[in-house]
C-alpha cells in the first residue's frame, strides 16, 4: 500500500515545516485536507456561498497545536485547539484563516460559520465517522441555500459522505504508515 500524500496548500506546508509538524500529523492534515476538497466542491455544486479558500486553508492546519502539544497525537485532548490559534496568529495568519485551530472541535458552539461546520466535518468524516448534529447543520445551510427540501438535501450529502467514508480505510492505512514522531 502507497503512503503517498496528497498535497497540502503551499502556505500551509511552510506553516507546518516551520512548527516542525511530525509525519503522522502531515498525514493527518493531508487527508483531512483531501477531503475537505471533495466537500468543498460539493457545496460549490450546490450553490452554497462560503469561503473555499478559508475551508481549506482550515483543513490543512486546523491540528497544528499538537505540535505544541504532541501527546495529543495518540490520545484524546483538545489543548492542541487554542495553542494553534495562538501559534497561527503567532506567525501573520490573518484570523479569518487560523480559526479553525480552535473551531474544529467545537462546531455546535453559537456563531460558528458554515466554514467552521465544513472543516469539522472535514475532520470527522476522513475516519468514516458520522455525527448527525454536525451534518445536520451543514444540511440546514445548504439546504437555505439551494431552496431544496432538507430530506433532499440530507440525501445528497449522505451520498457524498458515504463515497467518502467507502475510502476511510485507505486513508487510516496511509496515516498510520506516518510515525508520529
Amino acid at each position: 500500500m502507497s503512503a503517498t500524500l496528497p498535497p497540502l496548500p503551499p502556505a500551509a506546508a511552510d506553516l507546518l515545516a516551520g512548527a516542525g509538524a511530525p509525519p503522522r500529523l502531515l498525514a493527518h492534515l493531508a487527508l483531512v485536507h483531501e477531503v475537505a476538497e471533495r466537500i468543498a466542491d460539493f457545496c460549490e455544486r450546490q450553490g452554497l456561498a462560503f469561503d473555499r479558500e478559508a475551508v481549506l486553508f482550515g483543513a490543512a492546519t486546523h491540528d497544528i497545536g499538537k505540535t505544541l502539544h504532541p501527546e495529543e497525537l495518540s490520545v484524546p485532548g483538545s489543548l492542541h485547539e487554542p495553542a494553534g490559534h495562538e501559534l497561527l496568529l503567532a506567525r501573520g495568519v490573518p484570523e479569518r484563516l487560523a480559526r479553525f485551530a480552535g473551531t474544529h472541535g467545537s462546531w455546535g458552539e453559537p456563531g460558528v460559520t458554515v466554514e467552521d461546520l465544513l472543516v469539522s466535518l472535514a475532520d470527522k468524516v476522513w475516519k468514516d465517522k458520522r455525527v448527525r448534529d454536525l451534518e445536520d447543520l451543514v444540511v440546514r445551510h445548504l439546504a437555505a441555500a439551494t431552496g431544496r427540501e432538507p430530506w433532499e438535501t440530507f440525501l445528497a450529502l449522505d451520498d457524498l459522505l458515504t463515497a467518502v467514508g467507502e475510502d476511510a480505510p485507505r486513508r487510516l492505512a496511509v496515516q498510520a504508515a506516518h510515525p508520529v514522531v
